[in-house]
């Protein structure tokens, strides 16, 4: 398993959310060793926009929208929700005071990851599992050794492909909480 999915895609995909997160903790401490943590404020309303206009690679996914070329909307797309999750986080930064910010950078934090599975992992780990059995069926291995050389790696393979099942409610329940926050913002500030 020295050259499986769990090693080459899982792991680039862990220094990706840990980098992002990581960021975000360095964006917020230099806020506040310069005391202009106030900018943490407007963070906000910058992340959850950028996170806004991401979402027009999902208008043209579902051809709602006709403009556009959908590999550069989704790389564009994935640019734009990570950079305005990283406001988003330092927006909130470590001045939660109530149940309901900590829930919406908790489900912040599920739907970077679960687009982050679906761009880093499920991909690549389609090309390593298909790279892999050419590699083993071009040594001589038979159908049944190769299925059982690669069994783990199929296994995490469709566990992953499930990404989306999870990707899209999160975003939807995302979505009302940042709506509610917004709101209640609004109404009790």
């Amino acid at each position: 398993m020295k050259n499986g999915i769990i090693l080459k895609d899982v792991f680039p995909f862990i220094i990706w959310f840990s980098t992002m997160i990581f960021s975000a903790i360095i964006i917020d401490f230099i806020l506040h060793y310069f005391n202009i943590v106030f900018i943490g404020r407007y963070l906000g309303y910058l992340g959850t926009f950028t996170i806004l206009i991401s979402f027009v690679y999902s208008l043209k996914k579902r051809k709602l929208i006709s403009f556009g070329v959908p590999k550069v909307l989704l790389e564009y797309h994935e640019y734009l929700a990570l950079s305005g999750s990283i406001m988003i986080l330092v927006h909130a930064g470590i001045h939660i005071h109530s149940i309901l910010p900590w829930l919406a950078i908790f489900i912040l934090t599920i739907n970077v990851a679960s687009g982050l599975v679906g761009k880093y992992i499920v991909q690549q780990a389609k090309q390593t599992i298909a790279n892999r059995t050419e590699s083993l069926k071009n040594s001589g291995l038979s159908d049944e050794e190769i299925s059982k050389s690669v069994f783990w790696d199929t296994i995490t393979m469709d566990v992953m492909k499930k990404w989306r099942t999870v990707h899209l409610p999160i975003t939807y329940l995302l979505g009302l909480l940042s709506l509610i926050h917004i709101i209640s913002v609004i109404l009790f500030n």
